[in-house]
C-alpha cells in the first residue's frame, strides 16, 4: 500500500527534532453546498532541525517515532 504524502506549512519547531505542521484540505458543506476550509496539525520527524515557520513542506507516513509523532517530512531535491 503506497504511503500518503500531505502538503501543508510549519507552524512549531520548538521541540527537538520535531515539526508541526498544519495542513489544510476543502469539503463541501452537507446542507449548503459550500466549500469549507479544514485544517489538521501533524507532528513529523525533522531529524537535523532544518525547517523552520512559514516553511511549506510535504510530509509522508512512516513508522511511529513516538505516542504522537508517526509523519516524516520529506526532503525534496528541488528545494
Amino acid at each position: 500500500m503506497p504511503k500518503r504524502i500531505l502538503q501543508g506549512v510549519v507552524v512549531s519547531d520548538k521541540q527537538d527534532k520535531t515539526v508541526v505542521v498544519s495542513v489544510e484540505r476543502q469539503v463541501m458543506h452537507p446542507v449548503y453546498k459550500k466549500f469549507i476550509k479544514k485544517s489538521k496539525k501533524y507532528a513529523a520527524h525533522d531529524e537535523n532541525n532544518q525547517f523552520k515557520v512559514g516553511d511549506i513542506v510535504r510530509i509522508e507516513e512512516s513508522v511511529p517515532y513516538s505516542k504522537t509523532k508517526a509523519w516524516t517530512v520529506i526532503v525534496d531535491n528541488a528545494e
